[in-house]
């Protein structure tokens, strides 16, 4: 679909994002890497943190270009992961599959049964998270700058 689809459909909206906004964003998504480190937690909670983390990271991306999705709709994380080819490029489409992955196992970890994460997809989605987190904060500073924190900034 296109974005003017997903805008008619109502489960994209138009947004205006601000550096703040952005800012607690960014935070959020550097609190749920560090909660996923914390080992008295389970596998299948840590990945679920980590996978918190890069929706955040994905969310960041999709304001930043001007939309949101509909929070409570069915498919929201779908969409968010689907678009960041959209706004990133067409690089970051592995990463969206990988994402749209990962969105599966949280989903069957935290609706389904225990015990689906191991320790190896854990590591592998936290340094997938900790690369994401880089490039959106360089992303944002080339694409749009004037959102981008002054710390965050050359």
């Amino acid at each position: 679909m296109l974005l003017r689809d997903w805008l008619a459909s109502g489960d994209l909206q138009q947004w205006s994002a601000t550096r703040e906004e952005l800012d607690r964003l960014f935070e959020i998504a550097g609190r749920d890497l560090t909660d996923a480190a914390v080992s008295d937690l389970s596998l299948d909670r840590r990945f679920a943190t980590a996978y918190e983390a890069a929706l955040v990271l994905a969310t960041i991306v999709l304001r930043a270009s001007g939309y949101r999705t509909r929070g409570s709709s069915s498919g929201h994380h779908w969409l968010t992961f689907a678009l960041l080819p959209e706004f990133m490029g067409p690089g970051a489409e592995p990463r969206s599959r990988y994402l749209q992955a990962c969105r599966r196992k949280r989903h069957q970890a935290t609706y389904e049964r225990a015990g689906v994460a191991t320790q190896i997809e854990l590591r592998e989605l936290v340094s997938e998270v900790k690369s994401f987190q880089h490039e959106v904060s360089n992303w944002l500073r080339t694409a749009h700058p004037g959102l981008a924190s002054p710390q965050e900034k050359p």
